[in-house]
């Protein structure tokens, strides 16, 4: 399986990684008109339809929901690293 050193690297790299919840809200907050949190949070399709439905008006609630939403969105991308890392890890393994 793996050793505490590869489980020590994946979780280093996950750690280096991670986004801020800080930042996430101060661009939700300042610049959430353009979506900056989700350009930021690595997500730039939603972002960009997000700006786009704001032209309905959608965008405007979108963007209060995205409050809620912001630290799954940085969990996501946590087990995302989490999982490549993973998969790299097994890769060079063999």
């Amino acid at each position: 399986m793996y050793t505490t050193e590869d489980q020590i690297l994946i979780e280093s790299r996950v750690a280096n990684e991670k986004k801020s919840a800080g930042a996430a809200y101060f661009l939700w907050f300042f610049l959430g008109w353009i979506s900056a949190h989700r350009f930021y949070l690595g997500k730039p399709v939603t972002a960009i339809a997000q700006i786009l439905s704001y032209f309905i008006l959608i965008g405007f609630v979108w963007w209060v929901v995205d409050l809620f939403l912001i630290p799954g969105i940085i969990r996501d991308k946590m087990d995302e690293t989490r999982s490549r890392m993973t998969r790299e890890m097994r890769r060079y393994a063999y």
